[in-house]
């Protein structure tokens, strides 16, 4: 475990979230601590369980990425499980056996695909699960999230417990209005703020840009943005918290330049305030 290497990656993925990497990091500091002292000690000692995350915030605030940057960040294999529309407890459990159309459940589907004891699993959009299900899968939530109870996670297929008290659990939401009191009580909600406009320039140059510019097989020399034209850029339509708007934007600006050069009409092109309006069909 490498502490300067995870916050790199911390880092490089995300700008800001301050108080969502040093939780990270705290909890991989003491992770080291403990393999350390029980490798002096030479016996298995006693694990420390892992913090269970719920990152809580408006779209395009990047709480799923956040999540992957976490797997990469400790070096453990990730996982999704999608909550959105679940209909039914069973989906996270399992069904017996007694059924003809019975299968695991999807927590034991996850640690399978893993192929190991420990990795992140993220339980995305977990305040959209459908309205007539959500008592019963909350209560399955429940068992899953508390440490005291899930060494001994159960599945109804398999029916023998299985130990997930190493699993990184990270939970998203937009609100936590649909999430149970009880659920609630064992997750540590982390609030995932909006951006403000100077931070989400500074997301659009250092991260944004470069990202679709390699995706989209241009170089750096073949499309610049002039400095002034960034704040028209990042709010060509009035506020949004996220950066899914800005993301677009930056593509079509992409695609458009991409199009002149295979069109023949130029090699390079910078993007400036007396030519935006060319760029941006939306401005």
């Amino acid at each position: 475990l490498d502490l300067q290497h995870a916050s790199e990656i911390l880092h490089k993925n995300h700008y800001g979230l301050e108080m969502v990497k040093d939780r990270i990091l705290e909890y991989l500091a003491v992770l080291k601590l403990q393999l350390d002292k029980n490798k002096n000690a030479g016996d298995g000692g006693q694990s420390m369980r892992a913090p269970i995350l719920c990152l809580v915030g408006l779209v395009g605030t990047g709480k799923t990425t956040l999540a992957y940057s976490i797997a990469e960040a400790m070096g453990r294999k990730f996982v999704r499980i999608p909550f959105g529309g679940m209909s039914s407890a069973l989906e996270l459990r399992g069904q017996s056996r007694v059924r003809p159309d019975a299968e695991v459940g999807l927590v034991m589907k996850a640690m399978r695909h893993a192929e190991s004891k420990n990795p992140v699993i993220l339980l995305d959009e977990l305040d959209r699960v459908s309205e007539q299900a959500r008592g019963d899968i909350m209560g399955v939530l429940v068992e899953l999230l508390d440490p005291e109870q899930n060494a001994a996670f159960t599945d109804h297929y398999l029916d023998y417990p299985f130990n997930l008290s190493e699993v990184l659990f990270v939970a998203t939401a937009n609100n936590t209005t649909h999430i149970a009191t009880a659920v609630l009580d064992r997750l540590e909600p982390i609030q995932m703020p909006s951006y403000t406009d100077q931070e989400k320039i500074k997301i659009g140059k250092d991260y944004i840009l470069p990202k679709l510019l390699r995706q989209s097989g241009l170089t750096a020399q073949q499309l610049q943005v002039a400095e002034d034209v960034w704040p028209k850029i990042v709010r060509p339509l009035g506020f949004d918290s996220g950066i899914r708007s800005l993301e677009r934007t930056v593509n079509g600006i992409c695609r458009k330049v991409a199009r002149l050069i295979v069109e023949g009409k130029g090699q390079s092109f910078s993007v400036t305030s007396d030519n935006v309006k060319e760029f941006l069909p939306s401005y």
